[in-house]
């Protein structure tokens, strides 16, 4: 009798090989280490990805995003959250990624060029928010200097938008002072010396909170798209005051190299960023307040944004300048509010609401 053995060998085998071949993930998750005011945008358009990747491949994606202050959400990357996208403030804190950990970085030093408009998918600038009425008739930066105002802004030190905060405040003061340095640190002193005493919150969202919930200070400086949202939610409560001149503020998105390779999710990842320039995804971005690329988008949602002069990070030499100049320990920022911190200033608004922010180190499950 003849043996089939060596025939269903080979048959197992070259089964195996095929199976092995094609053999794909059917679930996949994600961890977007994102900024302070991005809860709302995120939350919308990782169910729209997540269906997007699920019908364009078959797996199912679990997505979840982190917000926090955005220089504390780079250091918390940097100390083992296990981000596979960072969606943060600005390119300094994805800069930190590598710059801060150069014998072992977690992602490459050209990262920037990976994704259209220098990997920034949407784009914002900072406004002014002010109480119905605008009790104090605050108009532009050179009201945040009386004395009888009071400012609420985050630190510098933690948050990404409160560094496009100081920018905006110091382009206007370079213009009003004709670039007079002495005048111009004056002018910043004195925003701040009003800030200070209400506490720095540690990010664009605890500064809203602080304003809107706890009813501290005379007028939040914020991100324009954190001011409108907060108008839409409360329009019989709050009003926007547009400066006369600002910046703008160009907060980009990352792959995080070292570990989406560890978690084989270098695929998903890609997607996932890459899918924030489609039209799809703009019209998201728009409809949470952030001024998209794309010209329909643009267009539909261009009524909700005011036209005004807006300065660049470019115009103050690069972020790779500036974050060591104006925000690193013993910079600009510490120059001017040094004396206060010694004093006993406080620097620090207590603890958002649980309900306001996710926890900023939240590792990947």
């Amino acid at each position: 009798m003849k043996t089939r053995l060596p025939s269903l060998t080979l048959a197992l085998l070259l089964l195996t090989a095929v199976t092995g071949c094609s053999h794909k993930k059917s679930s996949a998750t994600l961890l977007n280490v994102s900024y302070d005011p991005t809860r709302e945008l995120y939350a919308e358009y990782n169910k729209a990805f997540a269906k997007h990747w699920k019908e364009q491949t078959g797996e199912e994606l679990e997505i979840s995003s982190s917000h926090a202050g955005s220089g504390k959400q780079s250091r918390a990357i940097i100390d083992g959250a296990e981000a596979d996208v960072a969606t943060l403030g600005l390119a300094a804190d994805i800069d930190a990624l590598w710059s801060k950990v150069p014998e072992k970085p977690l992602i490459a030093k050209d990262w920037q060029g990976r994704l259209p408009h220098n990997s920034s998918p949407y784009t914002s600038t900072i406004v002014l928010i002010v109480r119905k009425g605008n009790p104090k008739n605050i108009k532009d930066w050179d009201d945040l200097v009386r004395d009888d105002v009071s400012v609420i802004t985050p630190n510098p030190k933690t948050g990404g938008g409160a560094r496009w905060n100081f920018l905006a405040a110091w382009s206007y003061a370079k213009q009003k002072f004709g670039g007079d340095d002495a005048k111009i640190r004056e002018f910043i002193s004195k925003v701040y010396a009003n800030a200070i005493k209400n506490g720095l919150p540690a990010g664009a969202r605890e500064g809203t909170i602080a304003f809107t919930e706890r009813k501290l200070g005379d007028v939040s400086i914020n991100w324009e798209n954190e001011a409108l949202l907060v108008k839409s939610k409360n329009p019989d409560d709050y009003e926007i005051v547009t400066p006369s001149i600002s910046i703008l503020a160009e907060p980009p998105v990352a792959v995080v190299d070292a570990n989406v390779d560890r978690h084989d999710t270098r695929k998903e990842a890609k997607a996932y960023l890459e899918y924030l320039y489609t039209p799809e995804a703009q019209d998201i971005i728009g409809k949470n307040f952030y001024r998209p690329w794309d010209p329909a988008a643009k267009a539909k949602y261009a009524g909700q944004f005011k036209d005004l002069k807006l300065t660049s990070i470019a115009d103050f030499g690069g972020w790779s300048k500036d974050q060591k100049a104006y925000f690193a320990d013993g910079g600009v920022f510490d120059q001017l509010i040094g004396a206060k911190i010694a004093s006993g200033s406080p620097t620090q608004v207590p603890a958002p609401t649980a309900s306001s922010s996710t926890a900023a180190g939240e590792q990947k499950k």
